[in-house]
């Protein structure tokens, strides 16, 4: 009997920075039936270090996926597949044994500066770079972790025999494959984009004596499964051990939430507003930055995804809330009642170091603060301003190489704020609408798993026909950009490019002076 998309359930993983979101999909019409969550700790030190225990990932895979199953009334043999989205980047070392041998380094650990100027020295430099897998060397990518490893750590990286990213970590778990789609794989700095495949060039700066490329997985296409569900895993989960649960190819947290937001055509532009900030864009052919200014990724639907990552978003937000003991009403009053570019005030917010632009020693600072700003009002506004500021600066990054917005679709938490969306329509200067489904990665997961599923049985199923008819929009929500304010936030993002460059050597000493 042949396969059809309406049939089933899938499951989308959401294996993020502070924990693992997982949704359970009616495949006949793509209504989230049941959700689950699970924290875990980040360890973190001042000189950027940022790494999580993979075990961590694995015990809320478990608890999540068992307990939608659980608490949903379905029939448990109708679940018919799953995919994995996964925080980018990240580096996970196992041994021949595919044992984790230390603590997986993130995204956002900004600790191997000293490694990413090292590969650019040995590569030829950024231009060089560009060429050969169209993406500079930044401390977030997984190419710098590798050989800090090396360098910090050569009795861990004499056991290093496999080279994952979480996202791949987990399909092992579930599946006992070794195996990696372009999407994610492109965020690593060690593949060739253009290509799809990995960058021998990369891999023999980090280490010259071994070949590199036998320690990482084998490449699959987006539509293709990385296999089937292990019975032991079968059993965590609550499903029948006979159970034929299909693993998605699966993605890169990014590549997911493009899915999740039916970004799977050109003219549609994602803006993530979570504690970073995503904002990309799909496209059918590379689309590589000639200023190396935004990632140019693979998606994981068989195209391409260019990317600009901010890495404060509601940390600025948050902070904000801490200080004055506000909560989201209250900032959200104080936002509405100052005024567009609040009187100059404008928010540097490298809070956690930047990634575009690449400041990785970056600091918090605002600038022109007077008796008429330092108000609450001014600094709530400015908060909201400044992190939304520094996503155009992505964008119009992706402008000069081509990408042309038509609309643009808001996730995360800040989107669920109506004054955030007024000031990104403004400042990005293209009508905003915000989604459904606000768990964009984990339900691009799902939806992913069933594309790949009726792939699998045969079934002609293209990707962008799905989300066309499964991701759905709030389309009252939607917000044109006004003229008048626009003109204000021309200024002001002109005067926040001023001030960052004027500070990148003062970014540095301040590093060198906290980490004495």
């Amino acid at each position: 009997m042949g396969y059809s998309p309406t049939d089933g359930y899938f499951l989308g993983i959401d294996v993020g920075t502070q924990g693992t979101k997982t949704v359970l999909v009616h495949g006949a019409g793509g209504e989230v039936v049941a959700t689950a969550r699970r924290q875990y700790p980040l360890f973190e030190k001042a000189d950027g270090t940022r790494e999580q225990d993979p075990g961590a990932w694995i015990e809320a895979v478990n608890k999540t996926v068992r307990e939608v199953v659980e608490t949903s009334d379905i029939d448990r043999s109708a679940v018919r597949g799953m995919g994995i989205s996964g925080q980018q980047h990240g580096f996970v070392p196992l041994d021949g044994n595919d044992r984790v041998i230390r603590h997986a380094k993130l995204w956002n650990d900004t600790s191997t500066g000293k490694q990413c100027e090292t590969l650019t020295e040995k590569l030829g430099g950024e231009k060089e770079l560009l060429r050969i897998t169209g993406n500079v060397i930044l401390p977030g990518y997984t190419a710098s972790k590798v050989l800090w490893l090396r360098e910090n750590e050569p009795d861990n990286y004499k056991k290093l025999k496999a080279i994952l990213l979480p996202h791949d970590y987990i399909n092992l778990y579930l599946t006992g494959e070794h195996v990696a789609e372009a999407g994610d794989a492109s965020g690593t700095a060690f593949f060739d984009i253009r290509n799809r495949t990995w960058s021998r060039d990369v891999l023999g700066a980090i280490d010259e004596e071994k070949d590199l490329t036998e320690y990482l997985p084998a490449l699959i296409e987006s539509c293709e499964p990385a296999g089937m569900v292990r019975k032991p895993v079968l059993e965590q989960f609550g499903l029948p051990s006979d159970a034929r649960v299909i693993v998605a190819s699966g993605g890169g947290d990014n590549m997911m939430s493009a899915v999740g937001t039916g970004n799977t055509r050109q003219g549609v532009v994602t803006v993530s507003l979570g504690t970073s900030g995503t904002i990309f864009a799909y496209s059918d052919r590379p689309v590589v930055d000639s200023s190396g200014e935004f990632a140019a990724f693979c998606s994981s639907t068989g195209g391409w995804l260019p990317l600009a990552c901010t890495m404060n978003v509601t940390v600025a937000t948050e902070y904000v809330k801490k200080l004055f003991s506000l909560g989201n009403e209250e900032l959200e009053a104080l936002v509405k009642s100052a005024p567009p570019g609040s009187g100059g005030l404008v928010l540097i917010p490298y809070f956690n170091g930047e990634r575009t632009p690449n400041v990785p020693t970056g600091t918090g600072v605002f600038f022109g603060i007077n008796e008429f700003t330092m108000r609450k009002e001014t600094v709530a506004r400015a908060s909201m301003e400044g992190v939304t500021l520094g996503l155009r600066y992505g964008l119009e990054s992706m402008k000069r190489e081509g990408i042309a917005p038509e609309e643009i679709r808001l996730t995360g938490g800040g989107s669920k704020s109506a004054e955030w969306c007024r000031i990104a329509a403004d400042i990005l200067k293209a009508p905003t609408v915000t989604m459904r489904m606000e768990e964009a990665a984990s339900y691009g997961a799902a939806l992913q798993a069933l594309w790949c599923r009726a792939n699998f049985e045969k079934e002609e199923l293209s990707i962008a026909d799905l989300t066309d008819s499964m991701v759905k929009i709030n389309e009252g929500s939607r917000i044109e950009p006004d003229p008048g304010r626009t003109a204000v936030y021309d200024d002001l993002y002109g005067l926040q490019t001023e001030v960052s460059g004027a500070l990148r050597g003062s970014f540095d000493f301040h590093r060198r002076l906290v980490s004495r």
